[in-house]
């Protein structure tokens, strides 16, 4: 072999490593946007998710391929590579559809934002409404309320609260629906500012030899609502009530697409599911979705959070939807041809209202309840209601 030869001979040795090398770097780099690319295929055509995980995960496995030389190395790969992709795509496709599921539900649980919407603070997003007629001292009443109302009572304590007045201090509390009801019914707290307790929580008060007192202080839209591209804008009253009772189980029956209904409901107890249950009257609705928490000690089963499918529908109220959670890619629907709009609330022509009360208990020996109710009828605690969202008396 002359010098030369030896030298081009090294040069293309050189030349391959190089490449090697840079086509290993490309996989390693390209891999994650493959896999990124296929998860949007499926999530938006209905893609094969079988030849999609197939497809990535053969990705990777090229780059032993570009190192083993000997053929019976690369045979002995190829067998190996097969059973990787015998074992991968099932777990692929499992834990592919669980991110994907993740990445499209919206969360309807009842927890916000807490320190967005608390009494005294200057980038509170609350209504503020300095100088109000009424500040109370003394017994301060033990206020507590729904998730969607929670700006609304905040926003009464800090007008008529003195500022030293701090969540969870006694005084202005945030149990949500379930333990809200919970407590007054216990008569550990005052005033429960929401939509109507369920049957079974005016039931638990009447164990407890408590009578619940409604004070109407503004109304409220309950609404449905479903994926932006659902070409559904309306339903009436009583194809909700098919869909939630199982009559009608895809959207092709009430002139959408042929694809299947996906309702999701909430936990029981709280204020969206118990006027659900009002809504449905005697018509009896399908049994919830549930999903499993595995925790330390066991696994606790809660109603699954709406995901954000094509073929989903939810309900809840409006302002909760419209102004707290504001998800652009949700839609709520009119219901007998009639929007959820403020305009349409006030009027009357929105079929489905839902009162919204200051519910107290009766023997509240306390002053300064009926002091503080009348203060929210009054022109400032409705200019408050009707700031925030809600529709006033």
């Amino acid at each position: 072999m002359t010098l030369k030869e030896f030298f081009d001979q090294r040069e293309v040795k050189i030349t391959v490593l190089v490449l090697k090398i840079l086509l290993t770097v490309a996989i390693v780099l390209a891999w994650p946007l493959v896999a990124l690319f296929f998860m949007l295929m499926i999530a938006l055509f209905g893609y094969s998710e079988w030849i999609a995980y197939a497809s990535v995960l053969i990705l990777p496995s090229v780059i032993p391929l570009l190192w083993v030389r000997k053929k019976a190395g690369r045979i002995y790969l190829a067998c190996f590579c097969c059973f990787i992709l015998a074992l991968g795509i099932p777990l692929g496709v499992q834990i592919g559809q669980d991110l994907y599921e993740d990445s499209i539900t919206i969360d309807t649980t009842p927890n916000i934002n807490l320190r967005e919407y608390l009494p005294f603070d200057e980038d509170s997003k609350i209504v503020k409404l300095e100088d109000a007629s009424l500040q109370l001292e003394g017994d301060l009443p033990i206020i507590d309320g729904a998730t969607a109302a929670f700006p609304v009572y905040s926003a009464f304590v800090h007008a008529v609260y003195p500022e030293t007045t701090e969540l969870y201090d006694g005084v202005f509390e945030y149990n949500s629906t379930v333990g809200g009801y919970k407590l007054l019914a216990q008569k550990k707290t005052d005033i429960f500012i929401g939509a109507a307790p369920s049957k079974e929580q005016i039931a638990y008060a009447e164990q407890m030899g408590t009578v619940f007192d409604y004070t109407q202080i503004g109304y409220e839209a309950f609404v449905f609502f479903v994926h932006k591209d659902n070409p559904i804008d309306s339903l009436t009253s009583q194809q909700i009530r098919d869909i939630y009772s199982g009559k009608i189980t895809n959207w092709k029956e009430v002139g959408g697409e042929d694809k299947p209904i996906e309702a999701f409901q909430r936990d029981k107890g709280s204020g969206s599911q118990s006027m659900m249950l009002r809504f449905m009257g005697d018509a009896t609705i399908i049994d919830p979705e549930i999903k499993e928490i595995k925790g330390m000690a066991a696994a606790i089963e809660e109603v699954a959070d709406y995901r954000n499918l094509s073929g989903s529908i939810g309900f809840s109220f409006r302002f909760y939807i419209e102004g707290m959670i504001k998800n652009p890619d949700i839609k709520m629907i009119a219901v007998d041809g009639v929007a959820p709009t403020v305009e349409n609330i006030k009027s009357g022509a929105y079929p489905i209202i839902a009162p919204v009360y200051a519910v107290t208990y009766e023997g509240n020996d306390n002053p300064n309840v009926q002091r503080l109710l009348d203060w929210i009828l009054s022109d400032e605690g409705q200019y408050i209601i009707e700031k925030t969202g809600y529709v006033g008396n």
